[in-house]
């Protein structure tokens, strides 16, 4: 991968609760991290990735540039969730061009919004696994209204957005970048404060994709409602092995019903792609997102869906500076920093 001044982006991951902004160069030791920093967001400003307060919004946005030092205006954005349709369909052979015309048609009887409310895109797979004279496509549709209110917001934060990216995408440009091609079918799950993104991959081409309305807000507001604190106090909570607000058994009874429903929710969408894909088993799970560093998840996951589980490491590939960076902090946050990563890594003119 080659990285040009005149092309490089700022990534900028806009969760629900954090901000995380991440720069990359090129030297001549390979890619290197220049920047990472996150802020903490009040919440109500992001709901389930749609912008609620945008002036606050701007203000903490522009807070996190100026504090830590960034100066490059073109960024790289993401969304997810219920305005974001990602699904694999099989359609007849035809040129990249020839698509493009006719790509609204196809689109019509997978996407459940009007198709003049959403921006639509696709990417090619290759021949269809089922009827060789099909091909297999990847189709994507955003909501214009979505796309436009991220636009308008990085405007506002004084940002040139120049590439507008799918949470679950930019998470496998990540994994891509840091860990070798197999052959092995992998999931990549990032768990967020409000959002779920499963992203399933089958020999290193993404074939089933799904976001779910749940996250780490879930624990939070189970604690708001048993002790009526605020959930600024409930995130110290939940990370906090002693308190005296909270008992340790009632805090370990709605951490464990929180976990186990993620776990029977991620555990039905891989039911779904083993129903299209039965002879096939998911090797792996590649976990990202604060609620990988929620104890105990992992070991259940790996229970529930007879599969490794690792955390992901965006870090991996990338020349640290350990003056700047201690390696201790970037093992911390390295689950929250996968998105912002994989969209730091995008280039002006990408698809």
């Amino acid at each position: 991968m080659i990285f040009t001044k005149k092309n490089d982006l700022v990534g900028l991951d806009i969760g629900s609760r954090t901000l995380k902004v991440a720069e990359v160069k090129e030297t001549k030791a390979g890619p290197s991290l220049k920047s990472f920093a996150m802020l903490d967001i009040p919440p109500g400003l992001v709901e389930e990735g749609n912008i609620r307060d945008p002036e606050e919004l701007a203000n903490s946005i522009r807070q996190l540039f100026k504090t830590n030092n960034i100066k490059e205006q073109n960024v790289a954005i993401s969304t997810g969730g219920l305005s974001v349709i990602v699904k694999k369909i099989d359609v007849q052979t035809m040129e990249e061009d020839q698509l493009q015309e006719t790509i609204s048609l196809e689109a019509e009887q997978y996407i459940p919004f009007d198709i003049s409310d959403v921006n639509l895109d696709f990417q090619i797979l290759g021949e269809s696994e089922h009827n060789p004279n099909q091909m297999s496509v990847l189709l994507v549709a955003v909501k214009k209204e979505t796309v436009s209110d991220y636009i308008a917001l990085a405007d506002r934060a004084g940002l040139n957005p120049c590439v507008m990216d799918v949470d679950a995408f930019a998470l496998q440009s990540i994994y891509e970048m840091n860990y070798d091609s197999t052959d092995e079918n992998i999931a990549l799950i990032d768990i967020g404060a409000s959002k779920t993104s499963l992203n399933i991959l089958k020999q290193d081409t993404s074939v089933f994709m799904r976001d779910v309305s749940l996250g780490c807000g879930e624990i939070n507001q189970k604690i708001v409602s048993l002790i009526d604190c605020s959930l600024e106090e409930s995130e110290k909570i939940k990370f906090s092995n002693e308190t005296d607000k909270i008992s340790a058994d009632d805090l370990r009874e709605i951490v464990t019903s929180v976990i186990g429903a993620w776990c029977s929710e991620i555990r039905r969408a891989i039911d779904f792609f083993y129903s299209s894909y039965p002879d096939d088993h998911i090797e792996k799970i590649i976990l990202s997102g604060g609620g990988g560093n929620i104890q105990g998840f992992r070991q259940l996951l790996a229970t529930e869906t007879s599969a490794e589980v690792e955390m992901i490491n965006p870090f991996g590939n990338f020349n640290i500076d350990t003056n700047r960076f201690e390696s201790s902090y970037l093992e911390r946050v390295a689950p929250q920093a996968a998105i912002c990563m994989g969209l730091a890594i995008r280039k002006i003119g990408d698809k």
